[in-house]
């Protein structure tokens, strides 16, 4: 029994690699698209805009939809959407094609994502959820960075079809062994729409989406910029910059790990510790980042905290929310992203305003905000504590 549930985590873990892989991978091929297509840099970017825009609008409402079927169905159906259109996207000469193959897969993405977290949570015992969850968020850190330079290495060695086909091979496995090996999952217990569009109405809920939106800008807020502050600020060559990028993603994962035990051990002091120690890591980046060693340092340490972030961010919706463990999935995927576009929106005006080496402002203030908010979430929970006794 126990094997039978680290295959089902396995075959999560790889699923949601393979969703986030399509949905970042192409930033590491966007010049080639570009130019296969025929169309400017920042027109190809729309490839990823659009996907992002189309998880953070589906986000609260397609798990919810989903909730009450079959959660294996569900997954094949979702993979097999996202096959469909790998495939569209390796065949196709038209981009107006491209970007329709990109927004419908990006409507399912947080069906799938929100029932990995889901289901994973579910495999195990309560205390040990957090863990579970934890080797489910190894796979959106390698979708999210690792794909990226794995998807670029095809490009450059063979052509760009054969890069996008790297996202299909991977969507395919996993349907595979989904119908395989993944047991048949009906919901035990179909919660109404109306039961779960009822957490909405609790301030806890809200007071936990908004710490994952500014959290997520804390983190995105700096990140989205990470290149450009290693080429214009630290003075480093691509090189470096990629090598740099790829050690901010291994400690991602590092911190998806470390979440999983500080979650089950000590969640509250961890939450409220994490948004302190990202600004701090903010403040050492101003002073020593045009450094090269100090600043590899500084992004291993910030890796390791944003792998930590990316759990907390589920934990902190889901656990204000569990009376609709789908619906609440749902909720922190679209508060990530909406977090993920609020940053980067704010990091580039304090770029444009101030310069490059100012973008941490954006990070620290989102980081200070965060503190306040973790803070009036917890004082709500003593008040309803000491009101229900």
């Amino acid at each position: 029994m126990a094997k039978q549930k680290k295959l089902l985590i396995l075959i999560l873990t790889i699923g949601v690699f393979g969703i986030l892989n399509t949905e970042m991978g192409v930033i590491g091929i966007l010049p080639e698209i570009a130019n296969h297509f025929n169309v400017s840099v920042s027109a190809a970017g729309w490839l990823v805009s659009i996907f992002a825009i189309g998880v953070a609008i589906s986000g609260p409402t397609m798990p919810l939809l989903f909730s009450r079927f079959n959660r294996k169905n569900v997954m094949v159906f979702v993979l097999s959407v996202f096959i469909v259109a790998n495939i569209i996207s390796i065949f196709t000469t038209s981009f107006s094609i491209l970007l329709i193959a990109r927004i419908i897969p990006a409507i399912c993405h947080p069906v799938y994502c929100s029932l990995a977290f889901s289901v994973a949570a579910d495999s195990v015992s309560k205390e040990e959820a957090p863990k579970a969850v934890a080797n489910v968020f190894i796979g959106v850190s390698a979708g999210m960075v690792v794909g990226v330079p794995i998807v670029s290495f095809i490009a450059g060695i063979l052509n760009l079809q054969m890069a996008m086909a790297f996202f299909a091979i991977i969507n395919i496995a996993v349907l595979l062994a989904t119908f395989l090996f993944v047991p048949s999952m009906p919901v035990k217990e179909k919660i109404s729409y109306g039961t779960q569009l009822k957490v909405l109405k609790h301030l806890n809920t809200w007071l936990a989406i908004i710490i994952v939106i500014l959290l997520n800008a804390a983190i995105f807020g700096v990140y989205s910029y990470l290149a450009e502050y290693l080429q214009t600020v630290t003075n480093v060559f691509s090189n470096i910059t990629s090598l740099m990028l790829f050690v901010y993603g291994a400690a991602n994962i590092i911190g998806n790990i470390l979440a999983g035990r500080l979650l089950v051990d000590k969640p509250v002091k961890t939450i409220a510790a994490l948004p302190f120690l990202i600004g701090a890591v903010y403040i050492l980046l101003f002073f020593a980042g045009q450094f090269t060693i100090p600043m590899a340092l500084i992004t291993l340490i910030w890796g390791i905290l944003s792998g930590l972030a990316a759990n907390i961010n589920q934990y902190v919706v889901t656990s204000a929310a569990n009376e609709a463990p789908d619906f609440a999935n749902g909720l922190f995927l679209s508060s990530c992203n909406i977090g993920t576009t609020i940053g980067a929106a704010v990091g580039g005006l304090f770029i444009a305003e101030l310069g490059t080496q100012y973008v941490v402002l954006a990070g620290i203030l989102s980081s200070i905000l965060t503190v306040v908010f973790i803070f009036l979430k917890n004082y709500q929970f003593r008040s309803a504590e000491l009101v229900s006794k």
